[in-house]
């Protein structure tokens, strides 16, 4: 389990306006959370939780916040419940922490990744991924990074369940064990259409009758044609004059 520090202070300020000009200065409004106690109102530099926490955020990360400000200077373990971020910008707008004991078990999410090239894929297949985490309860200091699963012996339709995660010593999945995570997928076979028996016997007559009446329609065409062949030769051939009578 990673580890970090964080410098923070004690927040007065209270809302949208107040909070929205801390932002505009890099300071990042944040509460931490414990059980039904009072919740504590704190701030830090954006610049510097990147920094610490930046690659960790979107895993299980301990930290230690060392708090500037505060009646009593004792020092919050916690981890980070909730990251919210601007949708345009992805500037940070608000964090939530979640304050624990090292000695208490807690619930949380941790991933679940595919470890090697499994056999269905080899053979034209697809891994699908169907749970990318999973809920797991143990001591802080236990939660692992992610759960790896060995799929390189998976063939097509071959499916790996909540059951054959192999879970470190002191954490409990949580989850129902015959849920799926992960499958292989056969390939994508484009079927094409079969034409129904009876509907080809309908349509061949149809087929037929329009050939034959294109075929008349030709023979009739020609027909025409031929006749103003003829018609024009008749027109054309020199008129014969009728035999003079003689005088007598």
């Amino acid at each position: 389990m990673e580890r970090a520090s964080l410098e923070v202070h004690v927040r007065e300020e209270r809302g949208t306006q107040l909070a929205r000009r801390l932002r505009q200065q890099g300071i990042v409004p944040a509460v931490v959370y414990k059980g039904g106690k009072d919740n504590l109102s704190l701030k830090l530099s954006e610049k510097e939780f990147l920094k610490t926490i930046g690659t960790k955020a979107g895993t299980n990360v301990i930290i230690t916040l060392k708090i500037d400000g505060a009646k009593t200077k004792k020092d919050k373990t916690v981890i980070i419940k909730e990251i919210q971020k601007d949708p345009l910008k992805g500037r940070i707008l608000h964090i939530d922490f979640n304050e624990i004991s090292l000695t208490e078990t807690l619930k949380v999410q941790v991933k679940v990744e595919p470890k090697g090239e499994p056999i269905g894929v080899k053979e034209g297949g697809t891994l699908e991924r169907i749970m990318r985490e999973v809920d797991v309860e143990c001591l802080p200091t236990e939660i692992p990074a992610k759960l790896e699963i060995d799929v390189s012996a998976l063939k097509i339709n071959d499916s790996v369940y909540v059951k054959d995660i192999a879970a470190p010593k002191g954490v409990k999945i949580l989850q129902d064990p015959s849920l799926i995570v992960m499958s292989i997928k056969p390939p994508f076979v484009e079927k094409v259409a079969e034409p129904v028996p009876g509907e080809a016997a309908a349509e061949e007559p149809e087929l037929i009758r329009k050939k034959k009446e294109a075929e008349e329609g030709a023979e009739e065409g020609e027909a025409k044609e031929e006749g103003k062949k003829e018609e024009g030769k008749k027109e054309a051939a020199p008129k014969k004059e009728a035999p003079k009578e003689e005088k007598k």
